[in-house]
């Protein structure tokens, strides 16, 4: 059942019809799906979530689309992962990680384009398209290749090699540009005018492909025994991702799904060298200043975050925190979460484990929260930015001689760990038991 009532200016409140609409033209603000929830919570409980498909699309009656066949490559439902071992490294008490790394490509995106691709099919629409860092450029060519669409995707020319592979070989035209994110962006803004056939998934379909974003909160929540964690750290990019988890939660309230509309921290993570939101959040200000970006984490390297300041008002409005974190200590996040928890993430993930790390020293985490850290791309991703300082432990001859030289000279990687303990945390301390640290 579709229960969308329709589409509405974030700025000025106006309604618009749910068509092919971005802007609103009145006052040039951006629009945002309308549903109507009593209807929503007539029809929707949770065993009726429970026994849809295990991907994003058991949520289809709090998705801005209703279709049969969506365009599914199985996005979802990925593991929320009790994370003991690094909660006792930054001193933190029920940390949990939700692992977006096994999503059909890798990343979150597949949530956000499963849904645009799916209403841009309904809309009319043949050709896919994408300005995109990477995650969103390999989501958009696979689901397109899955629905049988034509891709065409821009990116900067300076992007990690593995993201451009993935890519092409999903045979979609990809098209490097000479120039930042934001360059490719406005491209891409000026290219919907010019292609109006073209459904570009973060522009004329953008107000759709963000509600995908919604089900990370949605899981979470499911995960969690249908109860909502205290806080949520977030990476920021354009900020879309953040403002609709936050939406999620109070959606689930709003329909009955939650016994009640939860108060859910919202925290946000950033690259210093792409800090807008967090520059601003630092400052006490409500001015998103741009920036050129220049970080490793190329993922959130989007120097004019379109929902910058939305971002920045749900973070303050929940009582969350932001703050930005240089490269060193992304790449030791990227280590840590590895090294503690077994998941590799991409630079951005880097990013989300780093600042929490951060904001846990503060005190802006606290240990007595339920905390959830997103991470939204796989290790693989980005492996050129750990490529220097990663390799073999050591190199020897193939003898048992030259592996026990080289063995007497091995130290301990997890710092004196007792290896005969498997969680590597102290006894009692909640979820040790391997069966309860991951929920998918």
């Amino acid at each position: 059942m579709d229960f969308v009532s329709g589409l509405r200016c974030r700025e000025c409140g106006r309604a618009y019809p749910a068509e092919a609409l971005h802007v609103c033209d009145f006052c040039f603000g951006p629009l945002e799906v309308t549903y109507d929830y009593e209807r929503i919570a007539a029809t929707v409980t949770r065993e009726r979530v429970e026994a849809g498909p295990r991907t994003i699309w058991r949520y289809a009656d709090l998705l801005p689309v209703s279709d049969p066949s969506p365009v599914d490559l199985g996005a979802g439902f990925t593991p929320l992962v009790r994370a003991d071992r690094l909660a006792a490294e930054l001193g933190l008490g029920e940390l949990w990680i939700k692992d977006d790394t096994a999503n059909p490509t890798g990343s979150f995106k597949d949530r956000v384009v499963s849904v645009a691709l799916t209403k841009a099919r309904q809309l009319g629409f043949k050709v896919a398209a994408c300005a995109s860092t990477g995650n969103l450029a390999n989501s958009v060519a696979a689901h397109a290749a899955r629905a049988g669409m034509e891709s065409v995707v821009l990116i900067p020319a300076d992007l990690e090699r593995a993201k451009v592979t993935m890519t092409t070989v999903y045979g979609g035209r990809v098209v490097a540009v000479q120039g930042t994110y934001d360059d490719v962006n406005r491209l891409c803004a000026e290219l919907t005018s010019e292609r109006p056939s073209w459904a570009f998934v973060n522009v004329n379909v953008r107000t759709y492909y963000a509600e995908g974003s919604k089900t990370l909160a949605f899981e979470v929540a499911e995960q969690l025994g249908w109860q909502a964690p205290d806080h949520v750290v977030v990476p920021i990019g354009s900020g879309s991702q953040l403002t609709k988890v936050a939406k999620g939660f109070e959606e689930l309230g709003r329909v009955g799904l939650l016994d009640e509309v939860p108060t859910v921290r919202i925290s946000g993570a950033q690259a210093d060298g792409c800090s807008p939101v967090a520059t601003a959040f630092a400052e006490g200000t409500d001015a998103i200043r741009p920036v050129k970006p220049s970080t490793i984490a190329k993922s959130l390297a989007i120097g004019n975050p379109a929902d910058g300041w939305y971002a920045l008002d749900v973070i303050r409005r929940t009582g969350g925190a932001c703050a930005s974190v240089t490269d060193e200590e992304i790449l030791d996040g990227i280590r840590l979460l590895a090294r503690t928890e077994g998941i590799f993430a991409e630079t951005a993930g880097g990013v989300t484990i780093a600042t929490l790390a951060k904001l846990a020293a503060s005190g802006a985490v606290r240990p007595d929260e339920r905390v959830v850290a997103l991470v939204t791309g796989h290790g693989l991703k980005t492996v050129e930015a750990l490529a220097a300082t990663e390799g073999p432990t050591a190199t020897i001859a193939p003898t048992l001689e030259a592996f026990d030289e080289a063995f007497e000279t091995f130290e301990s990687p997890a710092g004196g760990t007792d290896p005969s303990d498997p969680a590597g945390v102290p006894d009692g301390t909640p979820g040790t038991d391997p069966s309860t640290r991951s929920v998918r």
